[in-house]
């Protein structure tokens, strides 16, 4: 604290610099430990109930999900696309992973769809995933203890 020259004697100032360092280091901080993973999840989408489901085991390193609802349009980036509309998303997809110098073929597709979807436009996401260089694919299915 540092006292005023020629002013009251009991005046003082307070030096806020380290208050908002640690403000803005505190900040910073939450913002790298922050979980993101449950960004990429609609609660528009009801999985279906599975005993087979398995959690995951580790992060994928290229994560593409595609999440198909049950009037049968896609959520991608948080947009609705049709499912005859996806491949042009996946081709950009593709370009920009080719341009960072990684294969489609090491990225994994997650599919979440509803559980009142259509199988065979499960079917078409995945044939057009393939079409486009993608080899991997994640089912997700909510596990049932029953």
């Amino acid at each position: 604290m540092a006292r005023k020259r020629g002013g009251d004697p009991s005046s003082t100032d307070i030096d806020m610099t380290p208050m908002i360092d640690m403000t803005f280091q505190l900040i910073t901080f939450f913002m790298f430990v922050m979980n993101f993973s449950e960004a990429e999840q609609d609660e528009r989408i009801q999985l279906p109930l599975s005993q087979l489901a398995k959690p995951v085991e580790g992060a994928l390193e290229t994560p593409i999900t595609l999440q198909l609802t049950n009037s049968g349009s896609i959520i991608y980036a948080g947009e609705l696309v049709a499912v005859r509309d996806i491949g042009a998303y996946l081709e950009r997809e593709k370009s920009v992973m080719l341009d960072a110098g990684k294969e489609p073929s090491a990225a994994t597709v997650i599919v979440r769809a509803d559980g009142r979807a259509k199988t065979g436009e499960v079917q078409d996401i995945i044939r057009i995933c393939q079409e486009k260089g993608f080899e991997r694919f994640a089912l997700r299915a909510q596990y049932d203890e029953g």
